[in-house]
């Protein structure tokens, strides 16, 4: 069960839908640790300096690996994603193997890593289906954002849960600051420099 810390001056109603909200994450965390996983091939990506790398190999030495499907650096959501969980990529990389993956060349995530001061591991999925065969991408084939989590597992690989990223999601807390802004979400857009 959630902690759910009550205020006094907190509206009830805001209280009630809060307590909720946090019960429903609970309840879908707890769903989401029930998947049984689908079996994918170990795909070849390659890393920032062009070298060929397997899915296989981006858990290191974890059984579990999160992979971010970034748009590109084009996509001004996308790169507020990413300015999010960059701050976040050590605790992460302490419970799973962490990774993002763009379409974009090795030379390109290599100038984005430097421009915007990002620290976790890039792969080119531009040789590969990988997001296609995923759902990742739309039906003219341009790419969507969002993650995955994965398992290894006896040699094998297991795409365990997926979801996509928009405004208002579970994965960037962005959102969740501004909403309690009077203003509030609407009023914001993001943008490439600050």
């Amino acid at each position: 069960m959630p902690i759910i810390i009550s205020h006094p001056k907190t509206n009830p109603k805001i209280q009630e839908i809060e307590n909720e909200i946090a019960a429903k994450k609970e309840e879908l965390a707890n769903l989401i640790s029930k998947e049984k996983g689908t079996e994918i091939t170990d795909y070849t990506f390659l890393d920032t300096n062009n070298n060929s790398t397997l899915l296989s190999q981006l858990f290191k030495d974890k059984e579990e690996l999160i992979i971010i499907f970034y748009m590109g650096i084009q996509c001004k959501y996308c790169t507020l994603w990413a300015d999010n969980y960059n701050g976040i990529t050590a605790p992460l990389k302490d419970r799973a193997a962490f990774a993002v993956v763009s379409n974009e060349t090795p030379k390109i995530q290599t100038e984005n890593k430097k421009n915007r001061g990002w620290d976790f591991e890039m792969y080119s999925r531009s040789k590969n289906t990988f997001a296609e065969d995923l759902g990742f991408t739309n039906d003219s084939g341009n790419p969507l954002p969002g993650v995955a989590s994965f398992k290894k597992e006896n040699g094998k690989i297991f795409v365990h849960h997926r979801t996509y990223f928009g405004p208002g999601d579970n994965y960037c807390n962005m959102w969740d600051f501004i909403n309690i802004l009077p203003k509030g979400i609407n009023s914001w857009q993001p943008k490439h420099d600050y």
